[in-house]
């Protein structure tokens, strides 16, 4: 069982689950990142900015490269980073 099953047989449906990291923006106000899953280190910015509603980004694993999102127009704090 994939814990994507095991988290919703814990949960169940009082969270909005996704298949995969961009399908999680889809008109999300922000990202708000808590896990080092590779999955989220290869997304492109670009993507990230093109589905969400406004261009923040919340990085509480510092996996981003906060000069390069910066520089494209996103609002980004990284913890622990100033």
């Amino acid at each position: 069982m994939g814990l994507m099953h095991e988290t919703q047989r814990r949960i169940g449906e009082t969270i909005q689950y996704a298949d995969n990291a961009i399908d999680a923006l889809k008109d999300a106000d922000a990202l708000v990142l808590v896990t080092e899953w590779s999955e989220f280190r290869h997304v492109d910015p670009d993507e990230i900015k093109a589905h969400l509603k406004s261009p923040i980004v919340i990085d509480g694993r510092n996996i981003f490269d906060a000069t390069r999102l910066r520089a494209g127009g996103f609002t980004y704090y990284g913890i622990g980073i100033s």
